[in-house]
């Protein structure tokens, strides 16, 4: 179980998360939508402590099911979490120039001792593991290929796969399939959604389309100035919802906004049914 307990973020005057309170039970796909702006990536952050709250708490059970306050680790505790809840981003983070081996094994340096990890020196276990999850993303044949080769949906499975060598409890992804175009987004989030299902892994999954998030999560989070206006099944995400989450301004704007975000999401649902 992930809670977060009134967590805020500011920078200087702007509050960017304001005072946001929810559970995540093992276990569960969440996906969190909204404007640009809304607060989602910070949110991410926080949790995974690429960034401290201004103020509030991020709690989770270790595993020993005893509550540990994320948000006051430090030193080795803070590394273990970061393993524990890998992140994909929406750029991919690879290093361009090393091959797609070598960025999976990047995932395994917090394993490592220092003088190891400058060295990039793994043992046949790391290596063979990577190798399985490389074949779990369908990019075993780009194995000894540059990361700077590939097209952007091959990075974003080259990401997953080196979050996955974490062996995390949890995967954050913020805004994983952003830059993709369809056919690649349907991969990436059929992915994600087989490690959530399979593996048991939470995933939280900053989205911005919206048919995508239907499609894909068991629960959906909406965000708007860095507060919570939605929280519910998918299913419950109806036009006034949206407009809610997206803004009043008009119905103009909505259907605006809705159009952009549906038709894509719409063809990653039918690409990820076949």
């Amino acid at each position: 179980m992930l809670r977060i307990e009134g967590l805020t973020k500011k920078f200087g005057e702007l509050v960017a998360v304001d005072n946001l309170s929810f559970e995540v039970p093992t276990g569960q796909m969440l996906g969190i939508i909204g404007r640009s702006g809304a607060g989602k990536s910070t949110l991410l952050r926080m949790i995974n402590r690429l960034a401290d709250p201004t103020s509030g708490r991020v709690l989770c059970d270790d595993a020993f099911e005893r509550e540990v306050d994320v948000s006051a680790l430090k030193g080795r505790q803070l590394t273990f979490w970061r393993r524990k809840c890998a992140m994909v981003f929406q750029q991919f983070n690879l290093v361009a120039r090393l091959d797609v081996l070598t960025n999976v094994l990047m995932g395994r340096l917090s394993y490592q001792p220092t003088y190891r990890s400058l060295l990039k020196m793994f043992t046949p276990q790391e290596r063979a593991l990577a190798v399985m999850t490389l074949d779990r993303v369908e990019m075993v044949p780009f194995i000894l290929q540059r990361a700077d080769t590939l097209s952007g949906g091959q990075q974003q499975r080259v990401a997953i796969a080196r979050a996955l060598v974490q062996e995390p409890r949890i995967l954050l992804a913020d805004e994983p399939i952003a830059s993709l175009d369809p056919r690649s987004a349907a991969r990436v989030m059929d992915i994600l959604r087989s490690i959530n299902r399979e593996d048991g892994i939470t995933v939280i999954c900053n989205l911005h389309t919206i048919d995508t998030a239907r499609t894909y999560c068991d629960r959906l989070l909406g965000m708007r100035t860095g507060r919570i206006v939605f929280d519910g099944l998918p299913a419950a995400l109806d036009r006034d919802r949206i407009q809610e989450i997206y803004g009043r301004e008009g119905d103009e704007e909505v259907d605006e906004t809705v159009t952009s975000t549906a038709l894509p999401g719409s063809r990653i649902a039918r690409a990820g049914t076949r």
